[in-house]
């Protein structure tokens, strides 16, 4: 495989992978390979490479007929994924705040965050992007690259779920993100610890409170 092909692999794979994650691809869309080459641009080669990547991170199945398929995320499932982001994040959070690692990324991200609560309103994309970006800093802090994958693996399969079904907790959220920094740049094990399980059980209830009051 040449360099080129592999970058245009890399890159449908990209493209492919946040059209499910911003919404634009809904559980269930069947993924055929000619008519994604056709909307993308691309030959079939590439696209094939990345639905194949797409399921190996769990965002498309197979159908019963075969034919690959985005996944969809029940609430039980999506639960699930939060009771375990918190076992391992909560542990992130803790060898985070001890670790000798450069909290340089976490002081540009406080900034941001911070900023978000004083400036203009950044989109949904930037926000989200934003989140992730903390959560997978605090992950590598911990040292471990098997919880960091571990973590990133899950917080995609969050990303899923959360497609505008969940209510809006930007300034709570901002909120939050704020107190985990602060912690683990004070070098308080029991204060990341807490404070990530408060943010993530916050997460939680706001989905729960949306199933049972959708409006």
């Amino acid at each position: 495989m040449t360099e080129m092909t592999q970058t245009l692999g890399s890159s449908t794979f990209q493209r492919m992978k946040a059209m499910i994650l911003d919404g634009t691809l809904e559980p269930g869309t069947l993924l055929r390979e000619k008519s994604f080459a056709d909307r993308l641009g691309v030959s079939r080669t590439p696209v094939r490479e990345a639905i194949g990547q797409l399921i190996s991170e769990g965002l498309a199945t197979r159908s019963t007929g075969g034919t690959p398929m985005v996944s969809s995320i029940s609430l039980s499932e999506i639960m699930e994924i939060l009771h375990v982001r918190s076992l391992l994040e909560c542990e992130a959070a803790r060898k985070a705040a001890i670790s000798n690692a450069s909290t340089d990324d976490l002081a540009k991200l406080r900034t941001q965050f911070a900023g978000f609560l004083t400036g203009a309103r950044p989109s949904a994309a930037v926000h989200s992007a934003l989140d992730t970006q903390l959560h997978m800093a605090i992950a590598r802090m911990a040292g471990s690259k098997l919880l960091a994958e571990l973590i990133e693996g899950l917080k995609i399969k969050t990303l899923m779920y959360d497609q505008g079904s969940i209510p809006d907790r930007f300034e709570p959220g901002c909120q939050e993100h704020l107190a985990i920094i602060d912690a683990v740049m004070d070098k308080s094990p029991d204060r990341a610890l807490a404070a990530m399980k408060l943010h993530l059980g916050k997460v939680r209830e706001s989905i729960i409170s949306h199933i049972h009051h959708p409006f």
